[in-house]
């Protein structure tokens, strides 16, 4: 038998129940995160901000995370491994372009419009906010659950920052506040990345061992 065959537990009630609660989360912040990044691409690039962009793209790719995890919500342990491996491989690439583009704007950028950047990063605060407290509860499961978690959890972290970059921006009529938070998103993308590759690696390696010990069982 082979071990994607092996590696499914027999779910007991309360873990369908939570499956299913989980499942209508992910549908929930998959449409928060895709609405968001329509508002903020578009406010980013009338504002002249990258810490706007940079949150735009991470609201897309944290709508195309959620798909991935709805996909492969009820497989086994290393297809879920995988999928995280690819979801951290994504927040540490978002988390190099944005660096790339702070330092492009060091000569090339313009100051921002320190309004629209404050309204727009409270009210993706309250969108993150709200995604963060629907999945505070499955923080702590497999590394697929946690990339999850992480990724809504620095986005509520960098929403913040974007506005204290607003009111930066506005009280010195400078776009280093600005470029100072984008860099910040981008340290953030590349830490929880690196955090949710180590822990899908560590989750591959014994769903391979677990199938190598079923196999010589049968």
């Amino acid at each position: 038998m082979s071990a994607h065959c092996c590696d499914h537990e027999t779910p007991n009630a309360e873990s369908i129940v939570n499956l299913g609660r989980y499942r209508k989360i992910l549908w929930i912040a998959l449409i928060i995160n895709a609405a968001m990044f329509l508002v903020e691409i578009g406010a980013g690039f009338q504002a002249g901000s990258l810490s706007l962009l940079a949150d735009a793209v991470d609201f897309a790719g944290d709508a195309l995370n959620y798909a991935v995890s709805l996909a492969v919500l009820a497989s086994a342990l290393a297809w879920r491994a995988r999928a995280a491996i690819l979801k951290a491989v994504s927040m540490m690439g978002f988390g190099l372009y944005v660096l790339g583009a702070a330092l492009w704007s060091v000569w090339h950028g313009e100051v921002p419009q320190a309004m629209t950047m404050g309204a727009v990063a409270l009210l993706a605060l309250a969108a993150n906010v709200a995604v963060a407290w629907m999945l505070y509860a499955f923080r702590e499961g497999d590394a697929n659950m946690r990339s999850v978690w992480l990724c809504s959890r620095n986005d509520a972290i960098g929403n913040v920052a974007v506005f204290m970059a607003a009111l930066g921006v506005f009280g010195t009529g400078s776009a280093w506040p600005d470029l100072a938070v984008a860099s910040l998103m981008a340290a953030l993308a590349l830490h929880g990345g690196w955090t949710v590759l180590h822990k899908a690696r560590v989750e591959l390696g014994d769903s391979k061992s677990k199938g190598s010990h079923l196999d010589h069982a049968h």
